[in-house]
């Protein structure tokens, strides 16, 4: 079993729903404002849409991680993903405040936190800096291609593959990058690759 968060999305290439492609952002609009509701509840100003602090202090003071933050973390983490697969046209299903099986994220077993470092939280996100950095370019080169992709599947009806490989991959490791440094489901540092 892997030791970082891994993420599975059924891309889907052929057959394309060419009319909803122009309409994605408005689309998403409805799931993105139920998403920024809950990050606005959850955090006291900082914006991640993962409840971290709460983690980080049970990480260090008791060896623990609140099972009512992994829930929270990990259907945050799946919807946001569902969103992000569906503007940037993984796929054409409409992103469900439900839980879907074509669209997964799944967490290392931290066994409630016993297998997680107490003080690693702490400092886990200086660690991350050059990953936000990387994953920035990876994330300026996925909307890159995504707007080629977009003229393709609007005029064809299929998605190329290969901007499917890069927006996928720039996904997973976004959520990748998010397990370790703001959810803290893993101590394992993420790889810089795509995949």
């Amino acid at each position: 079993m892997s030791t970082h968060v891994e993420t599975q999305i059924d891309v889907t290439l052929t057959g394309r729903n060419r009319q909803t492609v122009f309409f994605r952002w408005i689309l998403a609009a409805p799931v993105a404002v139920f998403i920024a509701l809950f990050a606005q509840m959850a955090h006291w100003g900082v914006s991640t849409l993962i409840i971290s602090a709460p983690v980080v202090l049970a990480l260090l003071f008791r060896g623990i991680y609140p099972s009512y933050a992994l829930t929270f973390n990990h259907a945050m983490m799946e919807i946001s993903t569902r969103v992000a697969a569906y503007v940037l046209l993984l796929t054409d299903d409409y992103p469900s405040i439900e839980r879907n099986p074509n669209i997964a994220v799944i967490f290392p077993d931290i066994e409630g936190g016993k297998k997680l470092s107490r003080g690693l939280p702490l400092i886990k996100w200086i660690f991350a800096i050059p990953l936000y950095i990387v994953g920035a370019i990876y994330l300026l080169l996925s909307l890159v291609l995504t707007l080629f992709a977009w003229i393709i599947t609007s005029a064809t009806g299929n998605y190329p593959e290969w901007a499917a490989n890069v927006v996928l991959g720039t996904i997973e490791y976004w959520n990748r990058v998010y397990g370790y440094s703001i959810a803290l489901v893993s101590d394992e540092y993420p790889t810089f690759t795509l995949n």
